[in-house]
């Protein structure tokens, strides 16, 4: 199994950036993907952005494309979301995932506490 630990959420003005980093422990070994997932109040989780164990692939969703980038660092078995031109809809709480095997948009097995990220008009 993976423990996965999410920071570095916080309150920023719109237009400003926060770096979320999502560290991982226990069966790190295996070849595991990691992902972001975000979820505001009211509404569904959805998918964020993905990277593949090798830090080649990656995915986006739309709605963050050219603004998010996602990373991971393996000497640290840590994962980041450096997250930049911030805007009010992206207000949620944000949470890793990771599911050994290949990238994927949904299926993660193994899920952080969240982190919760506010953006002010």
């Amino acid at each position: 199994q993976v423990q996965l630990v999410e920071s570095g959420g916080g309150l920023v003005q719109a237009g400003g950036s926060l770096r979320l980093s999502c560290t991982a422990s226990g069966r790190t070994f295996s070849p595991y993907a990691m992902a972001w997932f975000r979820q505001a109040p009211g509404k569904e989780r959805e998918f964020v952005a993905a990277v593949a164990w090798s830090g080649g692939t990656t995915y986006y969703a739309d709605s963050v494309k050219g603004r998010f980038t996602i990373s991971r660092e393996y000497a640290k078995n840590t994962m980041y979301l450096q997250m930049n031109s911030l805007k009010p809809e992206d207000t949620a709480v944000y949470y890793c995932a990771a599911r050994y095997g290949s990238i994927s948009y949904a299926s993660y097995d193994y899920w952080g506490q969240g982190t919760q990220v506010t953006v002010s008009s």
